[in-house]
């Protein structure tokens, strides 16, 4: 028996019972609801205040709060949000009900940053400005972003050397049309130092700034260096300065795509035509980025070098061009607008067009391999012998099928405040129910962990009962992701089991209720509540199972006067993992069955001070003789079943 926790040891300069901290803004975001400040004090902090308050970049304040850590993620394989703030020198965020400004700005650097944003804010489509113009992505939709993202064009999207690349050379056309002189170089420089600033030094943009200044640097004092030993001396002191940017997505795609493209730049300059570099360009950059993909995305789109060949032009020469010209024009809004639709079109398109290799996350020393392997058929590459890359495609149809050959496990995710467990019997996946928040998705989590397991499609989507905090999720889930039966619990149909029903039917997929059992490869699932009452709760379905000799069971949110009529019907003890009914309510988890059962295990699915006050008290009495994991404190739980051995995960925040 085997339990894993994630721990974390980071150094910051301050405490927990820290409370009061001054500091620069450094960056304001609002939306609805909050404002989000970051600022500089003896490390970054990021400010969460939610009244109106009038802040200007550069502006001293002092904000009085509770400090708190940021959390990892709660699900297996999932955005770590807490080592990407690592990565941004950020340990701790602050809830906050008092800002007081201490000094107003004075420096012209945040009065120029000041100013560019607010004449960005007056663009109707000023999310594309801040990604081209500020590198920030943050304020794109994100359904906009994961379809780029899908269609492998999300690089387009980040400042990286293109635009560099672009700026720079019109300044030196400019400054050259006026004189031709060595220090022309200087001020393009001191240009894009301050460009830096106004990017918040965000790492693709610190990788492309700082190859044109020792490029320069290399060129005047004659240092013979080459282009891959600058950019890995640079790659060394970026890690070397902050060794987390090792945790920043866009800083690892950076600098790997852009120290093999240098490398293996000959493949690009031999071709003759602009369109046979770009489609040489975009293969590079999309075998590069599969190793990166599959432990990050857990996917990869075949189609991502056809979707460059159409995008890198449209971007690098419309686009990003329109978008420094409508910046200083704002009158070709209208335009811009228009060429924005276009852009988003073409992705929606493109999206629908996809073919998609489901990649299962693998341990780093396979991710290794991959690259070992790709260098490999580079070389080649260079001596045409395209052949080998047959080995990768073999790799990755192998890696494509890799979660045929696991074994058993069942994972209780953490939906927060609802219920959503998945079932990897040999070769079926299961869920059982989807959690469901009021204005908040977890889709995206879902489907994520799913393909991160290598999950392709799921055989069956159990909803246990229609409250939405089991079934809210369910047509996103059927939207996004093939499911090929769903069972429903006995008892009417409720308002959201028949908007259910509608999208069922229309994908026609099957479904079926108030069913007996499950026949999984060589195992059941006994569904144990078959009568019907007058509420939701004590309809849901009660299901058990048993896998390689261990005793699972699901109770869904099944009350005590439905536990009792399974007490009498069935004969049960002994149960190895009990899913707790009703989160820990009261009206659950009676005394009479817990006896009964006796469960090993107990998992209790519920949301982080919720407002219901699950668990209840009396129940974690009623299950004191069993081990309890729960979500809002263990985050997600896994058992696996591997020779006949139990092994216990979690995924703690």
């Amino acid at each position: 028996m085997y339990v894993i926790y994630k721990v974390n040891h980071v150094k910051s300069k301050y405490s927990k019972i820290t409370t009061e901290i001054s500091g620069i803004v450094t960056n304001i975001e609002k939306d609805d609801n909050k404002t989000k400040i970051n600022i500089k004090a003896k490390e970054n902090i990021l400010v969460y205040y939610y009244s109106k308050i009038k802040l200007n970049l550069g502006d001293k304040i002092k904000v009085k709060g509770s400090l708190e850590p940021f959390n990892n993620n709660t699900i297996f394989n999932l955005f770590n949000y807490k080592k990407y703030m690592l990565s941004k020198n950020t340990y701790y965020k602050m809830n906050t009900k008092k800002i007081e400004v201490l000094k107003r700005n004075k420096n012209i650097f945040y009065k120029i940053k000041s100013t560019l944003i607010k004449r960005i804010n007056k663009i109707k489509r000023k999310e594309y400005l801040y990604a081209f113009i500020m590198g920030d992505t943050s304020y794109m939709n994100d359904n906009v972003l994961e379809k780029y993202r899908v269609n492998g064009i999300s690089h387009l999207f980040a400042i990286s050397g293109m635009h560099i690349t672009l700026i720079s050379s019109i300044l030196l056309i400019i400054l050259n049309k006026i004189k031709k002189t060595n220090f022309n170089y200087i001020i393009v420089i001191l240009f894009l130092l301050f460009y830096l600033f106004l990017t918040n030094f965000t790492p693709s943009i610190i990788r492309a700034i700082s190859l044109f200044i020792f490029l320069f640097f290399n060129k005047i004092f004659k240092l013979n260096l080459s282009g891959f030993k600058i950019l890995l001396i640079i790659l060394l002191n970026s890690l070397l300065f902050n060794p987390y940017n090792i945790y920043n997505i866009g800083f690892i795609f950076s600098y790997v795509i852009s120290l093999y493209l240098i490398k293996f730049s000959n493949l690009i300059k031999t071709r003759k035509t602009y369109i046979s570099k770009i489609f040489m360009t975009s293969f590079l950059a999309f075998i590069l980025g599969i190793p990166v993909m599959i432990n990050n995305y857990f996917s990869i789109n075949l189609l991502s070098i056809v979707n460059n060949l159409i995008f890198v032009p449209l971007v690098s020469i419309i686009v990003f061009p329109f978008s420094i010209i409508v910046l200083f024009i704002p009158k070709l809004d209208i335009i811009y607008n228009y060429i924005i639709n276009i852009l988003e079109f073409l992705s929606d398109f493109m999206i629908n067009m996809k073919i998609e290799l489901i990649l299962k996350k693998v341990n780093i020393i396979f991710i290794i391999i991959y690259f070992m392997l790709i260098t490999f058929i580079l070389y080649k590459f260079t001596k045409r012998k395209y052949q080998y890359l047959i080995i990768l495609i073999v790799s990755l149809i192998i890696h494509n099928n890799i979660n045929y050959i696991y074994n058993s496990f069942i994972t209780f995710l953490d939906v927060r405040q609802g219920d959503s467990t998945l079932l990897h019997i040999k070769n079926n996946d299961i869920l059982i129910d989807t959690g469901g928040i009021y204005n908040y998705s977890l889709i995206n989590n879902i489907v994520t962990y799913l393909k991160s397991e290598g999950i392709k499609k799921l055989e069956y989507l159990i909803i246990t009962h229609g409250d939405y905090d089991h079934v809210g999720e369910a047509i996103n889930l059927v939207n996004n992701f093939k499911v090929e039966k769903v069972i429903f619990n006995c008892g009417e149909f409720n308002d959201l089991e028949k908007k259910l029903i509608k999208v069922l039917d229309k994908k026609k997929i099957k479904y079926y209720s108030c069913i007996k059992e499950l026949n999984i490869d060589k195992n059941k699932l006994y569904f144990l509540q078959t009568k019907e009452y007058d509420n939701e709760n004590d309809n849901s379905n009660v299901i058990y199972t048993e896998l390689n000799g261990y005793k699972f069971m699901f109770m869904g949110d099944a009350s005590i006067t439905t536990e009792k009529d399974i007490l009498d019907k069935y004969n049960l003890s002994d149960i190895d993992v009990l899913k707790v009914g009703h989160h820990g309510s009261k009206t659950s988890s009676g005394r009479e069955l817990i006896d009964e059962i006796n469960p090993k295990y107990s998992i209790i699915s519920v949301g982080k001070n919720n407002r219901y006050g699950h668990p209840n008290r009396e129940v974690l009495n009623n299950l004191e003789d069993s081990k309890i994991y729960r979500t809002d404190q263990d985050g997600s739980i896994m058992f696996k079943i591997k020779n006949n051995k139990l092994k216990i995960e979690t995924c703690s925040p």
